[in-house]
């Protein structure tokens, strides 16, 4: 199991961008392992719901959408969504509440644990 941590915002750098690939990749059917992505800090705003993409940039919302389709478990940091405004219901659709029992969970259970 891989799990990936992004903590920056969405938008005016690469690194959740890259993190995505990283995910879609490893979740692929070629490498076929088990992803999950815990988003912190400013990079809860990757997975609000219809959110509009900077020129130049990938629209974080659907690369998430394709993340989940293929079976990767997506967790936000619940006091980073709250300290942002946001509401659960705000998410895309198959993102969760997560906490940080969830998270020490994930990576006391994982094989990899990346941090972006």
């Amino acid at each position: 199991m891989l799990t990936i941590i992004v903590n920056d915002a969405p938008y005016g750098i690469e690194k959740p961008w890259n993190a995505f690939r990283l995910a879609s990749t490893s979740a692929s059917s070629e490498i076929g392992m088990t992803v999950n992505v815990f988003l912190m800090g400013d990079s809860v705003v990757s997975a609000k719901r219809g959110q509009k993409t900077p020129e130049g940039y990938y629209n974080m919302e659907k690369m998430l959408r394709m993340l989940i389709g293929k079976g990767v478990e997506v967790l936000c940091c619940g006091a980073c969504i709250d300290a942002r405004g946001l509401d659960e219901s705000d998410l895309v659709d198959g993102v969760k509440r997560g906490s940080m029992k969830a998270l020490a969970t994930w990576v006391k259970e994982s094989d990899k644990v990346i941090s972006f």
